[in-house]
């Protein structure tokens, strides 16, 4: 059993040691996602990589009710957290701005990096990741995991429990979906 399963176990007991323990050993790796999450974020963004780490860490440990199953589930806890941070970030920035910045308009293709694009509407996304989620809930959650957790196709699949060959169905609808609702066609894209 690896340490991170075990400092797992005993977070879900409710240990704040382990939770510290957690933290300490996985930090690296959360900063160098959350640092992919905003690299093409505009300059001026006043949220950094430690920021980002920090706030969903404080997010994810005051989750009672959230019981984290192993080092890919924790993961995906976290870049979903981050994801939330990152909406909330705009979503609170853009309500200082009376007709805020215009969207920019995100070309999916850039899906497949863990950088966004430049200036990446994180609102945006968000919409359009909750509209997907409410039509097709398994691709929603295949673009969290790629995207925000930076999970490979293989690890995706094992995570999910799917064969690599669906993840790969459920990531090319996802982006298809997903470049529909950002470039603001007439209506949701067909399920």
């Amino acid at each position: 059993m690896s340490d991170v399963t075990v400092l797992l176990e005993r977070w879900n007991r409710g240990d704040h040691t382990a939770q510290q323990a957690l933290l300490a050993l996985l930090y690296e790796e959360l900063r160098g996602l959350a640092g992919r999450l905003l690299r093409g974020e505009r300059a001026d963004h006043t949220l950094q990589p430690t920021a980002l780490v920090h706030e969903a860490y404080m997010r994810l440990v005051g989750l009672t009710h959230l019981t984290l199953e192993s080092r890919r589930h924790f993961y995906g806890a976290a870049a979903g957290t981050m994801r939330r941070v990152l909406v909330d970030h705009a979503r609170q920035r853009n309500a200082h701005k009376r007709g805020g910045p215009q969207a920019v308009r995100v070309d999916v293709d850039d899906l497949d990096t863990l950088a966004g694009p430049a200036g990446l509407d994180f609102e945006a996304l968000d919409q359009a990741l909750e509209g997907l989620a409410r039509v097709a809930p398994e691709q929603a959650r295949v673009v969290d995991l790629r995207y925000f957790a930076g999970l490979s196709i293989e690890e995706t699949a094992d995570l999910l429990d799917v064969s690599p060959a669906t993840v790969k169905r459920h990531w090319a609808f996802a982006r298809a979906w997903l470049y529909r609702a950002l470039a603001g066609s007439d209506g949701p894209p067909p399920t």
